[in-house]
């Protein structure tokens, strides 16, 4: 991922010396288990376990001597075992002993994933505690509301802010689940046959690693898990873009409801010195395209040849890494854009009045067919007094009031308190109640 939209506490994640580091651990949990079998002798495990502790100390083996290696090999595992040999001597004969190179690099990927997959964790945490921060002050806040982007019935202006809460609480859990998916590896040879370590050897050493054994493995992990986890960071970042196009439209000069967070000496174009437009949330559209596409892109993954192809090895190279980068800075851009955002109270109660008392016309329409008439009576008598009013004959509440079908079935003072923002929002409450239960509730640990 391009340096412009990497923070550095995942990037790290994805760096070759830390990806390193990770088969390096793959590589001594086996001869940890190989000691405890007997085929490394426990001295020579002491001075294996003294000489990569010390390496793994000094940060573990240089890149660029990898890289130095593999320009000779074409193999990169190899060239990382040359690597560490140069590095601790002759004892690092039993680096890689009855190992495949897929056995350390897809243990190994597995635990990169989970490592960021906390970092993600974290992102969505935070959003979600300002979401729920937001919910709270808007509740309260009447607003009218929009259905194909035309004036429909008010509703809470909270109620956005809860609504993105409930779906990111949705995420967390999903991101659980596809985390907890990912807690696997593999230690079981070239064809997934366990021809040097039984399963039950494998199951010890990926206990050690905080994994569980693959059940049927090939030369990989079965690619359906790692397509998961890439498909719920492609959900996520479509939540991301339907907030982000709630925001933008909100933003458009004829609502102009609120405004992203604009800093002194900021410029929002080089040509009109008056624009302040909704980068952010355009952004962070764009990023979520990019986030599908490597979901997509993961599915094709799934399907290799026979025991095994290099063909998602190329992909994963890139996809991992920038995915989660990339929701990493798109998911916390968006928390710094609802924490800034600048609610316009005085232009939503304008739009809301804007619209008029027609947006209550389903109240009338509900109200007259339980008062007897059929639903094609009383949607014939509101709509015509909703286009008298929008034709500029009278206030809508005031047509009813005048229209002898709907004064034969409906009160006057019926007619005014279906008319009004108390009735129409009496629920709110209710929903944010509903929605909370059990926030309280310590959550279930993965």
């Amino acid at each position: 991922m391009i340096q412009r939209y990497s923070r550095p506490e995942i990037a790290a994640v994805w760096q070759d010396q830390h990806r390193y580091l990770a088969w390096l651990k793959v590589e001594m949990a086996v001869c940890e288990e190989l000691k405890h079998e007997g085929v490394i002798p426990r001295k020579d495990f002491a001075e294996l376990k003294k000489r990569t502790d010390r390496l793994i100390r000094e940060g573990g083996v240089d890149p660029k001597r990898v890289d130095h290696f593999e320009a000779i090999t074409r193999h990169d595992v190899i060239a990382f075992t040359t690597a560490v040999a140069e590095r601790i001597g002759p004892i690092s004969r039993y680096i890689h002993f009855g190992l495949t190179s897929s056995d350390v690099v897809d243990t190994a990927l597995s635990l990169l994933i989970l490592e960021a997959g906390e970092i993600l964790r974290k992102d969505i945490e935070a959003l979600m505690k300002t979401l729920l921060g937001r919910a709270r002050e808007y509740r309260d806040l009447p607003t009218i509301g929009r259905s194909h982007g035309i004036f429909a019935e008010p509703t809470s202006f909270g109620l956005k802010f809860l609504g993105w809460y409930v779906e990111w609480r949705r995420n967390l859990e999903r991101l659980d689940r596809a985390l907890d998916g990912v807690r696997t590896g593999k230690l079981s040879g070239a064809v997934g046959a366990n021809p040097h370590f039984g399963p039950e050897f494998e199951r010890k050493v990926l206990a050690r690693l905080g994994l569980r054994r693959e059940p049927v493995s090939t030369q990989v992990v079965p690619r359906d898990r790692h397509a998961e986890f890439l498909s719920v960071l492609a959900i996520c970042g479509s939540s991301l873009e339907r907030m982000a196009v709630e925001l933008r439209h909100l933003q458009r000069s004829e609502v102009g409801e609120v405004i992203e967070g604009f800093q002194a000496g900021q410029k929002g174009s080089s040509a009109m010195p008056h624009k302040r437009n909704p980068i952010s949330s355009e952004n962070i559209s764009g990023c979520a395209r990019l986030l599908r596409s490597y979901a997509a892109a993961s599915l094709e993954n799934v399907a290799l040849w026979h025991e095994r192809d290099i063909s998602h090895s190329s992909v994963e190279r890139v996809a991992f890494p920038d995915a989660t980068i990339l929701f990493d800075y798109a998911i916390s851009r968006m928390d710094r854009v609802i924490q800034q955002l600048s609610v316009r109270e005085e232009r939503i109660r304008e739009n809301l009045e804007k619209a008029g008392s027609t947006v209550f016309s389903g109240h009338y329409l509900l109200a007259l067919v339980k008062a007897g008439a059929t639903r094609e009576e009383a949607y014939a008598w509101v709509q015509s007094c909703a286009i008298g009013s929008l034709e500029g004959q009278g206030e809508f509440v005031s047509l009813l009031l005048k229209h002898p079908e709907v004064t034969k079935r409906l009160t006057p003072a019926k007619i005014r308190e279906l008319g009004s923002l108390k009735y129409q929002l009496r629920n709110v409450r209710e929903i944010y109640r509903q929605a909370l239960s059990g926030e309280r509730r310590k959550p279930s640990k993965r």
